[in-house]
Parts: C-alpha cells; sequence; structure tokens
C-alpha cells in the first residue's frame, strides 16, 4: 500500500507564512460570499429576483462548497504541497474573469427553460466551479497547518473562525460598498482581482518549485485581460437609431436610460426590463401606466389635497399630483432612480416630499392620512409581494382618510389557468376594503391590471378623466383602459397575508413570460443573442 505523506514538519511553515495562510484563509471566505450574493445580482436582469433565482444559487454554492471541501481534502492527503492549493485559487479567479465575458448569452440561452431550470443551469455554469475550488483551501490548509494530533482542533477553529470572518467583511463590503457604486462587471474582476494577488504573492515570495512563478504570472495576465474584456462591455453603447445616455449599478439592480437619436424618446430600464417611456419634446410619457393611475384615482376619489406614492419610478405620476397642487409623499427604496428621474425625465424632486426606505416600513409607522394612495412598486417584471397581502393592505387602509382610495398597478392575466395572481389580488382586497373595481386595457395574456379600493360602499366613478392631457400615443389606451372594468374569478385565487404568499411559486409562469418577453426587447443587448 502506498504510503500518505506526513504533514509537513513545523519548520517547514513559518511564522510569516503561517499568516499569509490564515490571510488566504480570510480572502478566500470573503471571495465565496461575493461570489454567492454577486452572482445572483448578475442572473437578476435575465431571471429576476424572486425565490428561485435565490434557490438556485444558494443551492449551487451548498453544492460548490460540499464538493470542494471533498476535493480540498483528497487533494493534499496526495500531495500538500501548497503550490496545488494556490494554483486551485488562480484557476477560480481566471474562471471569475469568464464569467464577466459570459454571462450574457448563457443566461439568455437558458431563458428557453422554465424560470426554476433556467436559473439552474445558469448558476451552475457560471458560478460551481470557482466556489467549489475556492472551498477546497480551507481542508487543504488544515492539514498543511496541522503539526500533531494534539493541535488539530485549536487549528481548525482558528481556520474556520478566520474564514468567517472573512466571509461576514466580504458579505458587508458586497452589500455596501460594492453593489452601491461599481457595475456588477467590475466588482466581479475585483474579486478575481484580489485571488490573483494572493496567489501572485504565494508564488513570488514562498514558492520554491523552479518555473512556478512564470507560469503564476502568465496564468494571471491571462485572466486579467480575459475579465478586462467583459468589463468593457459594461460602458455606455450605442447603436445606429439608440444612444445610451445613463447607466449605473444600484442597490436593485441596473439603471439604464436609452434615447432614440430621430424621435428623441427615452426608455427607462431596469435590469434590462423596461420600465417606463417618455417624450422629453412634450414632457409627457408613453406608458399607459403613468395615466391609469392618476386618473383613475381622480375618477373614484372625491377630492385629493394629500397623496401617497409607494414607488417614485421616474417620478412622472407623483409629478402629475404636484403640479395640480397636491401635497405628495413619496416612498422609494432604491436611491439611485433618484438621479434618473432628475436628470432624464424632468422630475422637480423639491416638489416632492421624498422618502428613502420600504414602503411597507413607511405605511407601518406613519401617522398621516392620505386621500390617495399610489402603490407602484415593482422590482423588475413583478411587485414586492410583502406589499400584496392582508396585513399591508390593512395598514395602508388605516392611513386612508374617508372615502379615500388605494390605486394599485399589476401586471396579471384575466385568462383561466393564468390568472392566480389577479384573482388572488383582488380577493386580498376584498378581504379588507368594502369595494373594489378593476381596470385593464385587454384581457389577452399578460396586461396592466389596475385595481381600486376603497370603503366607499359603492365605488363608482364621481368623474370623467381629461383624455386630453394623455399623449396622444396612447391616448385610445387610456380611454379602453378607464371604459374596461373588468372582475376576476375568486375561485382561482386566494387570501394572500404575510404568513402564508406563495404568489411567486404559483404565478412563475405568468411572470416567466412576461420577464422574458421584456428582456427580448431591450434594444441594445438583441445584437449579442
Amino acid at each position: 500500500m502506498k504510503k500518505k505523506p506526513a504533514p509537513l514538519p513545523e519548520q517547514a511553515v513559518s511564522p510569516a507564512l503561517r499568516r499569509y495562510l490564515y490571510f488566504s484563509a480570510a480572502c478566500t471566505g470573503a471571495a465565496i460570499m461575493i461570489i454567492e450574493i454577486l452572482g445572483a445580482k448578475m442572473l437578476a436582469p435575465f431571471f429576476g429576483t424572486s425565490h428561485f433565482v435565490w434557490t438556485a444559487q444558494i443551492a449551487v454554492t451548498l453544492l460548490a462548497l460540499a464538493t470542494g471541501y471533498y476535493a480540498g481534502g483528497r487533494l493534499v492527503d496526495r500531495n500538500p504541497r501548497l503550490g496545488r492549493i494556490y494554483a486551485c485559487v488562480l484557476i477560480a479567479a481566471i474562471y471569475l474573469g469568464l464569467t464577466i465575458v459570459v454571462v450574457e448569452p448563457v443566461s439568455f440561452w437558458c431563458l428557453k427553460f422554465k424560470l426554476a431550470l433556467g436559473s439552474l443551469i445558469a448558476a451552475l455554469f457560471l458560478f460551481f466551479v470557482p466556489l467549489a475550488l475556492l472551498a477546497m483551501v480551507g481542508p487543504f490548509l488544515v492539514r498543511v497547518l496541522t503539526v500533531s494530533v494534539e493541535n488539530v482542533g485549536g487549528i481548525i477553529g482558528r481556520l474556520t473562525a478566520i474564514s468567517t470572518l472573512g466571509s461576514v467583511a466580504g458579505t458587508v463590503l458586497i452589500g455596501y460598498i460594492l453593489v452601491p457604486f461599481f457595475p456588477n462587471s467590475m466588482t466581479m474582476y475585483f474579486t478575481a482581482g484580489l485571488l490573483m494577488a494572493i496567489v501572485a504573492a504565494y508564488f513570488f515570495l514562498w514558492a520554491t518549485s523552479k518555473g512556478s512563478a512564470p507560469a503564476a504570472a502568465v496564468g494571471i495576465a491571462a485572466g486579467l485581460v480575459l475579465g478586462y474584456g467583459g468589463t468593457t462591455k459594461e460602458r455606455l453603447v450605442h447603436t445606429a437609431s439608440i444612444d445610451e445616455i445613463y447607466r449605473a449599478n444600484s442597490n436593485f439592480g441596473l439603471l439604464q436610460v436609452t434615447e432614440d437619436k430621430e424621435t428623441k424618446r427615452r426608455d427607462y430600464y431596469n435590469d434590462y426590463l423596461v420600465q417606463n417611456i417618455y417624450d422629453p419634446i412634450q414632457k409627457k410619457s408613453l406608458a399607459l401606466f403613468t395615466y391609469a393611475l392618476h386618473q383613475l384615482s381622480h375618477a373614484y376619489t372625491p377630492r385629493i389635497q394629500r397623496a401617497l406614492c409607494i414607488g417614485l419610478g421616474v417620478g412622472i405620476v407623483p409629478m402629475q399630483f404636484a403640479r395640480e397642487g397636491v401635497k405628495v409623499d413619496v416612498v422609494e427604496i432604491n436611491p439611485g432612480v433618484v438621479t434618473v428621474a432628475t436628470n432624464h425625465f424632468d422630475c422637480e424632486i423639491e416638489k416632492l416630499n421624498l422618502f428613502i426606505g420600504d414602503g411597507r416600513h413607511f405605511v407601518n409607522e406613519t401617522q398621516e392620512k392620505y386621500d390617495t394612495i399610489i402603490l407602484d412598486a415593482f422590482l423588475g417584471d413583478s411587485s414586492p409581494s410583502h406589499l400584496m397581502t392582508t396585513n399591508a393592505f390593512g395598514a395602508m387602509r388605516r392611513i386612508l382618510k374617508e372615502n379615500g382610495t388605494l390605486v394599485i398597478n399589476s401586471f396579471g392575466s384575466f385568462e383561466a389557468g393564468r390568472d392566480y395572481f389577479t384573482a388572488s389580488l383582488e380577493k386580498t382586497l376584498r378581504w379588507v376594503f368594502a369595494s373594489v373595481r378593476a381596470h385593464s386595457e385587454g384581457s389577452g395574456g399578460t396586461v396592466n391590471v389596475f385595481f381600486v379600493a376603497s370603503d366607499q360602499p359603492d365605488l363608482r366613478p364621481l368623474k370623467e378623466p381629461d383624455f386630453g392631457t394623455v399623449h396622444p400615443f396612447v391616448r385610445h389606451r387610456a380611454r379602453n383602459a378607464y371604459a374596461t372594468a373588468r372582475a376576476s374569478d375568486p375561485t382561482h385565487g386566494i387570501v394572500l397575508t404575510d404568513d402564508y404568499n406563495p404568489i411567486e411559486f404559483y404565478d412563475a409562469a405568468t411572470r416567466e413570460e412576461h420577464r422574458r418577453s421584456l428582456a427580448l426587447y431591450m434594444p441594445l443587448h438583441s445584437r449579442s443573442r
């Protein structure tokens, strides 16, 4: 039987190298958490931020860790040379550079599958390999640092603690510094660069094998060039007919503004999904929902002196009220959109009372009373589910004045088999409010569905909207939406509560179809598919 190599003698690991190995463990622990969180952010523009995406990313991370722990133990038992584990770290760093380049084509290819499967395949292809390679570091270093059986417990405890503290640092770094201020591609490039720097320091300071340092240098250079090629794609891009005039990362996805060179029409995107369309010449939106929310609120509310808008968007709906002399409070969770609204969509933010935070938290805490509440909060292709429960609507009802209205913008369907969300939302509203009405422009496929809810005993329009104020591009659609009152089948839905709200699961097919259609619409990315 082949004898296994013994642990390195204590004198083979100098105090300086020992400290460096602990430092390496901390950095790889941080990198693992950055990759896990950033990976989900990189998939979000294509698959959304639902629990399917996070389930896929977490599952792939745990599978990679299990694989890496096992492989790292096997590798060090065969040969405990440190150069082998640092080579694995280098391969992981190079692979991270590759993810920057291929994330878009891989994700678009995976869109052909169902949401759960597609996000899982994409996460596996993009992140399993580097995560598994980095996970090998822990068990490898345990063996290298262990001098005798007597100290193995202390070594494992110390190494695990240091690696975990590195993970904490990586989590804080990605959440509070990197994501808000840097593009996802640049953050992944920074992470790969950090790992390459760790590898370079070992091979140039401690490695004794001839040729290992030059080989590492070649690998690092290749990885840096590969990753840099991916980051250049994230700069402002242009086509023959469209200019991208703004691009920035934010806490809640990539924000982009494009402008048509001929018509000057501007489109606002969040994670490649169009959120609003604007005519800067007439200073009016070309999106139906901006008029429907404003008009339905006026049509069903006796008098509007004070309004609450949950969701700023690019500020068009709040500004419609503000220019009429209404006192408007706005709650927006993403501070990044404020810059977009003021610089590119003529939002006069000083005319609004802006609160940066979660809409549910604001509603729970405020003591103000409103004539109307506009709920237009979206994360890409859907509304946050925690704003669509009896508990959330009960809190909104509490801050409405007598005969006040709640007006909601949602995406849904009235077709049997696809109407789970629409039926559930209407059923939930009826559980809380005395009267509910629904409007939509059409009945086929996934459409904008506008709900009006109130404690008025018989909710009916009190006044006709002024359609002359609507942009001609959507004026006919606005008339149809106002004239078309719909009702869903209550047997097709459930009452949504904080305790049980399975919307993301049962409405996945409808949301997936809607997200795919919006993602494929993105003009600046059609050239790469």
